[in-house]
């Protein structure tokens, strides 16, 4: 049976957002499908963006990254088509998440995201989940918007070393 390549990408976003307890990015995601060379760029915008408007994925913004989720909605139509999917790209997939799954994890557990509070300062937020709980949530208000983003993309790269300050300090 002859199938649309369209298709077939979708159900693998589905796939892999269904396969993971965590949001993934769409850089995670495109890592897998553009590396794999199973599709285009330009492709795969059309597919998350057919996912997005038939809403069987959620989208989160924070910063300048976007992560995705799939819905109740997308889990049903994985469940009926998630078939369609050949045996050698579930592998490829399976294979993908279990060797970065930590990093994937990490990316999606690290939040950051500023803005400008009525106060006329600009407000850092940032957080650490693990399974939908906050381990750390930080926000720091700063008198300009560069020092907020300097913050934010600090938090990235630093949080493990200040959640392990604040513990090892507040204990």
């Amino acid at each position: 049976m002859t199938q649309d390549p369209l298709t077939l990408y979708k159900l693998i976003v589905l796939y892999m957002l269904n396969k993971v307890n965590f949001k993934l990015s769409y850089s995670q995601i495109s890592s897998f499908l553009l590396e794999k060379e199973y599709t285009s760029f330009m492709t795969l915008q059309e597919v998350i963006s057919d996912l997005q408007e038939t809403d069987l994925i959620r989208t989160d913004a924070s910063m300048n990254r976007t992560f995705f989720s799939i819905t109740d909605e997308g889990r049903n139509t994985l469940s009926y088509f998630g078939n369609r999917i050949g045996d050698a790209i579930i592998a490829d997939i399976d294979a993908f998440l279990s060797e970065k799954h930590l990093e994937l994890k990490n990316e999606a557990s690290i939040t950051a995201r500023y803005y400008k509070a009525t106060s006329g300062e600009y407000e850092a937020e940032l957080a650490a989940r693990e399974k939908d709980v906050d381990l750390v949530n930080i926000r720091i208000s700063v008198p300009a918007e560069d020092m907020a983003e300097t913050i934010c993309e600090s938090w990235y790269s630093k949080n493990e070393q200040i959640y392990k300050y604040l513990m090892e300090t507040l204990f």
